[in-house]
């Protein structure tokens, strides 16, 4: 779609809007005089005396469509907030000409973003009631009824947690870039164990490293870890010794003794064994999670996943025995050639297993995976719909109560990922990575160091090398990533660090 934007500069969130209500659309700026033919918005910020207006003059189909906002001119109080204000408005015209041209509203109306928990989560600190946050999420922002219950449940959970967080705390990722085979749907960091066999065990010497270092400097500055996850990839793709290397230098290195949440993504089937569980118990791990997407043994074979539904109730026989109570198990809406009757049927065995949580995700067609190089389509927006309402109804029939969700680009019908839980089961790591209620450290290639002020809401992200090859390699950024996250958290508890403080090596 051709994009004009006049009196503003806003390309971000004009591109957040299109991608929510016309996925298939990618954005040209051509900029001058308008086009006669073709897909086209002419988006225009103008500012009078004692209003800002924000106009959306949309041809789809052939068809022109128009649309204004406005907000009064004394909203604009200076820096972001005068930003916020004038793109709020500027999406909202350009969604209601958008409708307007579709003839019907995305299930989460006007909020654009992969974090729509945040603005409630806001609202309900201020001091709104759950009522008026809904309200203004079904009013002005025109969310559905459905996903402004979800938001808001999620929210009350979100604040629940930010309330309870300590200063001279954060959490900690631990990512492990190997997997057993590559899904087809997958985009993440992460290699065919086959093909990467030789890096592993290099991989595991460095990690090790890595882990010894940040431990000096958050022991020395009176840090703690809060919660810690280890994900990938899959990381019970290491061996049952790898993984107690591992584990023994976090428990030996890092300040553990105040963790209350320890956990690890088995994910694959295909990876577990008695003896690894063995030693992620043996090490304080409280909870893991089994990911098997869909129960049907077709669906599994496409997406090139060597395991089969079976396995996945051997592997959780393996797991209740472990961590009574504490197994997280994901199913994905969506997946090629899947049904809502099959998926029906994923979810009775996923019932009949009885998780503690059950994270239910929409489909992506993201960049970089098997489906999208291949040109793979989403299923229909209406079985998406379908598969996700019987979620739902099932798991809230069930017990389960939604904790946390997030959104992702280039979802079919622009859903959202949904965790629920059994009461007092939620994996508070989650909520404080989606909602950035805390600051993150992350270890291990890809990974991306979250430092949240939580007084001004500001968030510097670090990342670590991002491939395997380059985290063997990266010795330096790792050493400087470490000292800035140690020093930004020790100046948010409001004080320096003591004499004595061991040197970055």
């Amino acid at each position: 779609m051709k994009l004009y934007l006049r009196g503003h500069s806003y390309r971000y969130a004009v591109e957040q809007m299109l991608l929510t209500l016309f996925p298939d659309q990618r954005p040209e700026y051509p900029g001058g005089e308008l086009e006669d033919t073709g897909p086209m918005l002419e988006l225009s910020l103008i500012q009078e005396e004692e209003t800002l207006a924000a106009q959306a003059v949309l041809r789809w189909e052939g068809q022109i469509y128009t649309a204004e906002r406005l907000a009064p001119v004394q909203e604009l109080t200076g820096g972001l907030a005068d930003d916020r204000v004038k793109q709020r408005i500027l999406r909202l015209a350009f969604y209601d000409a958008g409708v307007a041209a579709l003839g019907t509203d995305p299930p989460w109306g006007a909020l654009t973003g992969v974090r729509p928990v945040k603005l409630p989560t806001l609202w309900l600190t201020n001091g709104k009631s759950r009522q008026q946050a809904k309200e203004r999420l079904t009013g002005l922002y025109r969310v559905s009824q459905s996903r402004a219950e979800l938001a808001l449940d999620c929210a009350q959970v979100a604040l629940q947690i930010k309330n309870s967080l300590p200063r001279h705390s954060l959490s900690l990722y631990l990512g492990i870039p190997f997997c057993p085979t590559r899904c087809a749907y997958c985009s993440f960091i992460s290699s065919d164990v086959k093909g990467a066999l030789a890096m592993v065990e290099p991989y595991v010497d460095l990690l090790c490293r890595e882990i010894e270092l940040a431990g000096k400097q958050l022991l020395a500055n009176g840090l703690n870890i809060f919660t810690a996850y280890i994900g990938g990839g899959t990381p019970t793709t290491l061996t049952a010794g790898q993984l107690d290397r591992v584990l023994t230098v976090i428990e030996r290195c890092l300040p553990m003794n105040g963790c209350m949440e320890f956990t690890v993504e088995a994910g694959r089937p295909d990876t577990i064994t008695g003896d690894k569980l063995d030693v992620l118990r043996a090490h304080g791990v409280h909870r893991i999670s089994i990911n098997p997407q869909t129960m049907e043994d077709n669906i599994l074979e496409l997406l090139g996943r060597t395991h089969t539904a079976a396995q996945i109730q051997q592997s959780m026989t393996l797991a209740e025995t472990r961590f009574q109570g504490f197994v997280n198990m994901d199913l994905i809406a969506g997946l090629p050639g899947d049904t809502p009757e099959g998926f029906d049927c994923s979810l009775d065995w996923v019932l009949s297993m009885s998780p503690a949580n059950v994270t239910v995700h929409t489909l992506a067609l993201k960049r970089g995976s098997r489906l999208a190089e291949q040109g793979g389509r989403l299923c229909p927006p209406q079985e998406v719909a379908d598969m996700l309402a019987l979620a739902e109804s099932r798991l809230r029939k069930a017990g389960y109560q939604p904790y946390y969700l997030y959104r992702q680009k280039y979802m079919s019908g622009s859903f959202e990922n949904v965790g629920w839980c059994l009461p007092g089961t939620e994996c508070v790591y989650n909520v404080i990575m989606m909602e950035e209620l805390q600051s993150v450290m992350s270890l291990g290639a890809g990974g991306i160091t979250k430092l949240v002020n939580p007084d001004t809401g500001k968030i510097t992200r670090l990342a670590n090398p991002k491939y395997p090859h380059e985290y063997l390699g990266g010795w330096d950024k790792l050493s400087d990533t470490k000292k800035a996250a140690v020093q930004f958290q020790t100046d948010l508890m409001g004080y320096a660090s003591p004499e004595g403080c061991p040197p970055f090596q």
